[in-house]
């Protein structure tokens, strides 16, 4: 039996999870994931790493059929429920899906598009109530797990995890993030994302903690819960924060100390899956008194990199690697012995990832000598990281320079008047590239030669944006990171 459901099972009457204020116990939910893997089995005795998808929102049933495909011998493709018809069509063609599992609210409007691609669909309320006892025994190289990438840069991948990769990332943040039994988290994060599953779900099930499932994220929702103490752990993504950070200095002074007491009594306090501006984390520190821990991961790899729970986190760096994690800095397949150089991060150890689904000759191209190429580009300043961005994306090529847009980025969010920001390279003939910037302000008649003339200031003459432009708002996908490639459309 895999670790986590042993772990789960000497639990016993523990509560394991909080969904719209009813509670369920370890007990329950090894029961129920038993009864959906049973009838998933249905007359099989081992599903031999059938692709089986799932679109369920957050919720006590989604680990219920989570669990069950894995306890089956499934291969589980969680998906997003923001997710279009294009995009579910390539996700469940792709991954070869022969069911898909959904809830009785969109199985009406799911019928359709599973009935064109010769899909089952399945309620997960019929895969409850029966259980024979006779689940397969697991191997931890099996693989457990298909999650699709981002898809910001190009079509998205499907990233495939054994059980050993997922117990590899579980293990490496309960040490490094000292979980405990008595920790209670919220979950306000999608969970078809590494973030959301092995974050801020399975760690603290494994150790035996408590998660209350508060659906997709709502600020007054959240204020309500920690202004009442429940929590002990944290993790947002930096648009959380803004939201957050947005309605803290809107609140009435009474409202305003029992939140703060709610965040400031917290051990532990987490931002990750888009970078975090320095300005935002000072200012988070400012109004609540937590400072915030930053980290670095990929789907691909879990969680690598994290400031310490206990010593200095560095606004603007993403720490340390974790417990079980090897990482260097290539440049040009060498690796990078100094500090303060910039090189590409590379990867090896136990929570990589087994490879690309049925897409063999990326997953080689994506390793050298073992070690996985992130593409992100970082320098060390003693012993900590700092992500300069995205070879790709975010390493902006002009005139011989590399700069990087993150950097702009952090500068830009320092001026009063503008509230998010995004700054891209786009093609010019003579520079190669030139660095432009979108800004989102409430402010109706700034001026932007102003922004610009102030930007100079800060930056060198090679990094102050040619060109900006105002928007209403920045596209981002569902865990809030920054879709360049839409923002450079609008240059």
């Amino acid at each position: 039996m895999l670790r986590l459901f042993k772990n789960a099972e000497e639990y016993n009457q523990r509560i394991a999870v909080i969904d719209e204020n009813k509670s369920y116990t370890y007990n329950e939910l090894v029961k129920a994931s038993n009864e959906t893997a049973s009838a998933l089995l249905s007359n099989k005795d081992d599903l031999d790493e059938e692709r089986i998808g799932f679109l369920i929102p957050p919720s006590f049933n989604y680990l219920a059929v989570q669990w069950g495909i894995w306890k089956a011998g499934g291969i589980g493709v969680p998906l997003s429920l923001s997710a279009t018809k294009s995009e579910l069509t390539h996700y469940l063609t792709d991954a070869k899906v022969n069911y898909l599992i959904t809830n009785t609210e969109a199985t009406e409007k799911l019928k359709a598009l599973t009935g064109n691609l010769g899909i089952e669909l399945k309620d997960e309320k019929d895969l409850r109530g029966n259980y024979d006892n006779s689940l397969p025994v697991l191997n931890l190289n099996r693989k457990a797990m298909i999650l699709y990438t981002s898809g910001t840069t190009s079509k998205p991948k499907g990233v495939v995890s054994t059980h050993a990769n997922i117990e590899a990332q579980i293990c490496s943040l309960i040490e490094a993030w000292e979980w405990k039994k008595d920790d209670f988290i919220p979950l306000i994060l999608p969970l078809h994302h590494i973030h959301g599953i092995i974050n801020s779900l399975s760690c603290p099930l494994w150790i035996g903690a408590k998660v209350e499932i508060m659906g997709p994220f709502q600020v007054d929702k959240i204020v309500e819960a920690v202004s009442k103490n429940k929590y002990s752990v944290f993790t947002a993504i930096p648009t959380i924060y803004f939201s957050l950070i947005d309605k803290i200095e809107k609140m009435e002074r009474g409202e305003l100390e029992l939140l703060k007491t709610g965040f400031k009594q917290m051990r532990l306090m987490m931002s990750g899956s888009a970078a975090l501006a320095p300005e935002i984390h000072k200012k988070w520190t400012e109004l609540t008194g937590q400072v915030l821990l930053e980290r670095y991961g990929m789907t691909e790899i879990g969680m690598a990199l994290s400031n310490p729970v206990s010593g200095e986190r560095r606004p603007g760096f993403v720490g340390q690697p974790l417990p079980g994690v090897e990482i260097c800095l290539m440049d040009e397949n060498k690796i990078i012995e100094e500090e303060g150089v910039e090189g590409e991060i590379m990867i090896r150890g136990p929570q990589v990832f087994l490879g690309y689904w049925n897409k063999e000759e990326i997953t080689k191209n994506s390793f050298f000598e073992g070690w996985f190429k992130t593409g992100d580009i970082s320098t060390v300043v003693d012993g900590y990281y700092k992500i300069l961005g995205r070879d790709s994306i975010d390493i902006i090529k002009s005139g011989g320079y590399k700069i990087s847009a993150l950097e702009i980025e952090d500068i830009l969010l320092r001026h009063p008047l503008i509230k998010e920001c995004a700054v891209v390279g786009i093609e010019d003939n003579k520079w190669g590239e030139i660095v432009v910037a979108a800004i989102v302000t409430d402010d109706k008649d700034v001026s932007l030669d102003q922004i610009k003339e102030w930007s100079s200031d800060l930056l060198s003459e090679y990094k102050v944006p040619r060109k900006f432009k105002v928007l209403s708002g920045l596209p981002k996908n569902s865990m809030g990171k920054l879709i360049k490639s839409e923002i450079k459309k609008f240059f």
